[in-house]
């Protein structure tokens, strides 16, 4: 009785064998590489992580039961994003998320085989990251940055707030060739609008600070702040416009919400859930190269009153109706 009591015992475990292999292979820990623009304490990044990975749960991953992540900090260091895309690489994820070109850049020719998911990139054809938009072709896809196009809204908007504007300072990264593709887009739309441009290379504190002290000495001028570099310096820059009492106007929503006058641009935060979907995809046995690379679904127009008040600016209904947020 012993012997066939533990003969069918045996069959039993055997015949769940095949059972329990799939239900191991289903929580197998999968990884994910993160390479992000700023700091790790930054307000923006926190807002920026939360949403991929609140995205990524709904899709049913859960980090410490099928999924790890891996973050590394560029801060805007060139020597750390390298760093820390070696990093990245030798830590052999099954996909890694880039944010910005500073961050995709060094990640591309470490790799042809980890599928690269960036963010926040713009054009990212003509640099090279893939082949085309709609068929990226290699192991690089994502969510583009708002094209250039769109820089020329920020001119004509901060004239329809300021219509005395006359001159307008645009503080932008010389050796980023995003900057000055917008740069080019608002020259587009200076002289019918009546305004002359200074263009601010945005290099150290102490150069944007001379500079914008010595532009702001005459009346009727205003900033605009390219995408390059704005995250960084943005601290920087509100706090400027603010002592010297020029209306800015700024590419994203964070910058508003910090103090600053109005910002025209794409939802970089509704990005993160976008790629996050695009991350689950890549895990679950889709490939980058089928993938194709998305233009922003959602722009946002945010007002911040408190600043307009302060500037002794009485904002136009017609600019206040079409805002997607008016903060108080």
């Amino acid at each position: 009785m012993k012997r066939r009591a533990f003969i069918t015992l045996l069959g039993g475990a055997a015949a769940a064998w095949p059972l329990a292999a799939p239900a191991q292979q289903a929580e197998q820990v999968r990884r994910i590489g993160m390479l992000i623009a700023f700091t790790e304490k930054d307000r923006e990044s926190k807002a920026r992580l939360a949403a991929f990975r609140q995205r990524l749960q709904e899709l049913g991953w859960t980090e410490g039961r099928n999924v790890r992540i891996d973050i590394r900090w560029g801060a805007g260091d060139a020597e750390l994003y390298h760093r820390y895309a070696t990093e990245l690489v030798a830590l052999a994820p099954d996909v890694i998320l880039a944010n910005g070109v500073a961050a995709l850049r060094p990640l591309q020719p470490l790799t042809r085989t980890i599928p690269i998911v960036f963010v926040n990139a713009p054009d990212p054809v003509a640099a090279g990251f893939v082949a085309s938009l709609a068929r990226p072709g290699g192991n690089i896809t994502g969510f583009i940055a708002s094209e250039f196009s769109l820089s020329s809204k920020w001119l004509e908007l901060l004239k329809e707030i300021v219509p005395r504007l006359m001159r307008v300072a645009i503080i932008r990264d010389p050796t980023y060739s995003v900057s000055l593709g917008q740069f080019a887009a608002i020259q587009t739309v200076a002289t019918p609008l009546g305004v002359e441009l200074t263009p601010i290379d945005m290099r150290d504190v102490a150069e944007i600070e001379r500079a914008i002290m010595a532009f702001a000495r005459e009346p009727n001028r205003g900033l605009i702040l390219t995408t390059a570099g704005s995250g960084l310096r943005r601290t920087l820059v509100i706090a400027l416009a603010a002592r010297y009492r020029l209306p800015a106007i700024y590419p994203y929503r964070y910058h508003v919400t910090e103090g600053g006058l109005i910002s025209y641009g794409p939802d970089i935060v509704d990005q993160y859930r976008h790629a996050a979907g695009y991350v689950d995809r890549i895990l679950k046995g889709e490939k980058p190269a089928d993938l194709p690379v998305q233009a922003p679904t959602k722009y946002e127009l945010i007002i911040n009153l408190k600043t307009a008040k302060a500037l002794g600016l009485d904002l136009p209904a017609s600019v206040l109706a079409r805002a997607n947020e008016v903060i108080e």
